[in-house]
């Protein structure tokens, strides 16, 4: 996970290239930059003549004036023009840092979401931020969370260790979503509790019942050496590409299992696509890793025959 000393010692490193440099990565990268990374993965899990658009978001930390709004109705009005199949939601929708002038209520953001379309519907799952902003859930060690439920009664279903069967063109597939799995670890630093997280993996895929082909939302990446080959494409955020990227390398981002799970496209026992994110977590500072939303394209479409 991202760590707070290590990015802070990040931001030492760029005021140390110069005043202008961080001005950028206050001023300009986090809050005036958005593009659209694409992915084309060949996972062996998933026919290669099943074509699938799926359009990502995570990590929009809703505050003012870092993540406005107006600023969320631009991403929803970018994510639409995508013309995705499906949209994902990766969790973390809830102000991750302190420096705001306004923490957004859940129900004004969650109803701009609401604007999001796609034929196969949008799907959420939760972050740590959304567990660990949520009093109530802490104490009592359980959710749904306050986020969780905003994006419900906004019309967007939300999947905490649940998998659904979905279908295009016929084609059947699986969409699973994990609990986070740092959910609880504000009570756990406060009170003896017996749980971590709130995620459960093999429940989650026991409810996978068929051999079609598995997606699986998780917010954190870090569970991927854990992923089963069942698994054709795990979708992460959390990270937010470590906030500060410095040619290839992310500081901020510590290494579990002896990798890096910080940013991009990683080859496991299945594809793991770790997404930027859109906001900030810690302070509103992003330098080489300009907010984005992800498109996925899975499979190709058939060429047609040569006549």
């Amino acid at each position: 996970m991202i760590t707070r000393r290590h990015l802070i010692r990040s931001i030492g490193g760029l005021s140390a290239l110069g005043v202008s440099t961080a001005a950028y990565g206050v001023g300009v990268e986090p809050v005036l930059r958005l593009g659209v990374t694409r992915y084309h993965p060949t996972p062996p899990q998933w026919p290669a003549d099943f074509p699938l658009k799926i359009a990502a978001i995570a990590d929009i930390h809703a505050c003012d004036p870092w993540m406005s709004l107006e600023r969320i109705e631009a991403i929803v009005d970018r994510t639409n023009a995508l013309n995705a199949d499906l949209i994902v939601l990766l969790g973390d929708y809830v102000a991750g840092l302190h420096q705001v002038t306004r923490f957004i209520p859940a129900n004004e953001w969650a109803k701009v979401l609401a604007g999001l379309k796609a034929p196969l519907g949008v799907h959420a799952v939760m972050g740590n931020h959304d567990y660990w902003a949520d009093r109530a859930v802490q104490q009592v060690g359980r959710g749904p969370t306050v986020a969780h439920r905003a994006l419900e009664a906004a019309g967007i279903p939300v999947y905490e260790n649940d998998a659904i069967r979905l279908g295009k063109d016929g084609r059947p597939f699986w969409l699973a979503g994990l609990g986070d799995q740092l959910a609880f670890l504000p009570a756990r630093r406060s009170r003896s509790t017996g749980r971590f997280g709130a995620d459960d993996l093999g429940a989650t895929l026991a409810k996978v019942t068929d051999n079609a082909p598995v997606i699986l939302l998780a917010h954190e990446p870090n569970i991927a050496p854990r992923v089963p080959a069942r698994v054709a494409l795990q979708l992460s955020g959390h990270t937010h590409g470590g906030q500060i990227r410095l040619l290839g390398w992310s500081p901020a981002v510590s290494r579990e299992h002896g990798l890096r799970l910080a940013y991009g496209h990683f080859r496991l026992k299945c594809d793991v696509i770790v997404s930027g994110g859109l906001g900030c977590s810690i302070v509103p500072v992003r330098v080489g890793v300009p907010p984005e939303i992800v498109e996925v394209n899975l499979g190709r479409t058939p060429m047609a025959p040569v006549s």
